[in-house]
């Protein structure tokens, strides 16, 4: 099935690894142009160079104020147009409640909440009809994730924020979606399950109570992502897509 994703241009923040380098991979593999960010500027001209002549690297932090704008900018300036924005960024850190401090608190709400809303918020403001806002959250938005609980506070509002933003720009034709991974092999995922005395028996727990019995690979998140982006989901808007081999069931 032709995706519809050829020459159309996208912003994928934290592409430099894991699900939003896959989601690049996939757009610029259907014909996509993507300009990709990340913190480290290194990573993210490795990352770019990797991807190909279709993709530019943009070394931003989603929780600068300037990075929106910037980013915009960057794929008008290089590709001629702008269609759509994932936004994606690493998991906050680990910890229960009392483990938690109010600084990574205060570091996550920045990066992970506010500066999702500042990206979506400007993207809002500059896409056509057939424009498409992304979000790559968590399976927390419908169950808190033991030992994640910045992330458990911080991603249930931000899939609110997409949902009222879905209903605010659905009369303007540009569409809103959130992506929910669940157990996918990322360098993320391995960490989180390092973190137990036995890595692999967590692994093989955790995998015993997936459906499909086994952890996602990166790229199965990519086309799943690419899909929601594409102009061949074009019906498609206020959604949070589960993508976590059945752990998520009902409607």
């Amino acid at each position: 099935m032709d995706l519809g994703l050829r020459d159309r241009v996208y912003v994928v923040t934290g592409a430099t690894r894991g699900l939003g380098n896959a989601t690049a991979r996939e757009l610029v593999a259907d014909g996509a142009k993507v300009v990709v960010t990340g913190r480290d500027e290194k990573s993210v001209a490795d990352a770019a160079a990797s991807l190909g002549p279709d993709v530019v690297g943009v070394a931003a932090d989603n929780a600068d104020p300037r990075t929106a704008d910037r980013l915009i900018a960057t794929a008008r300036e290089h590709f001629g147009r702008f269609d759509g924005v994932l936004i994606s960024v690493g998991g906050p850190p680990p910890g229960f409640v009392a483990d938690n401090t109010d600084e990574q608190w205060q570091v996550a709400f920045e990066s992970v909440f506010l500066g999702a809303v500042r990206l979506a918020r400007t993207a809002a403001a500059e896409l056509e009809p057939g424009g498409v806002i992304g979000f790559v959250l968590s399976g927390s938005v419908h169950e808190p994730i033991p030992g994640l609980t910045i992330s458990n506070g911080l991603r249930p509002g931000l899939a609110g924020f997409a949902k009222s933003l879905a209903d605010e720009l659905g009369p303007r034709g540009v569409r809103v979606v959130g992506l929910l991974p669940g157990r996918v092999d990322t360098d993320r995922v391995r960490e989180l399950d390092g973190l137990s005395a036995d890595p692999e028996a967590t692994r093989a727990a955790t995998e015993s109570r997936i459906p499909l019995r086994r952890y996602g690979a990166p790229e199965e998140f990519g086309r799943a992502a690419a899909f929601l982006l594409s102009p061949a989901a074009s019906y498609v808007t206020g959604v949070m897509l589960p993508v976590d081999g059945g752990v998520r069931q009902g409607f």
